[in-house]
């Protein structure tokens, strides 16, 4: 299954992905998709669930966890770290 991240949503005017509070995803092959808190997202991930988000319009890199206090996620591509999700359509902040 290909799940792709889509949509971010911030807490107030957070610009680091430790800001991230929740995602949207959907999975184009079954339609499933919705939104995810980031615990409900790293657990998900942790769980052995792969996660992508699309970079251009022919390039994905996989959403992965890092280990913090708390835990959040970020991209990866080719062993560089970027900041795809930051780069995604942003939902309404959280106050």
């Amino acid at each position: 299954m290909a799940r792709f991240i889509f949509e971010v949503q911030m807490v107030g005017d957070g610009t680091r992905l430790e800001h991230i509070v929740a995602v949207r995803w959907a999975d184009p092959d079954t339609g499933e998709g919705g939104w995810k808190t980031r615990p409900e997202m790293v657990d998900w991930i942790r769980a052995g669930e792969v996660v992508w988000v699309k970079k251009g319009l022919m390039d994905n890199v996989r959403v992965e966890v890092v280990d913090a206090s708390p835990p959040y996620i970020r991209t990866k591509a080719d062993d560089e770290l970027s900041d795809n999700l930051l780069a995604l359509p942003r939902g309404e902040p959280v106050p």
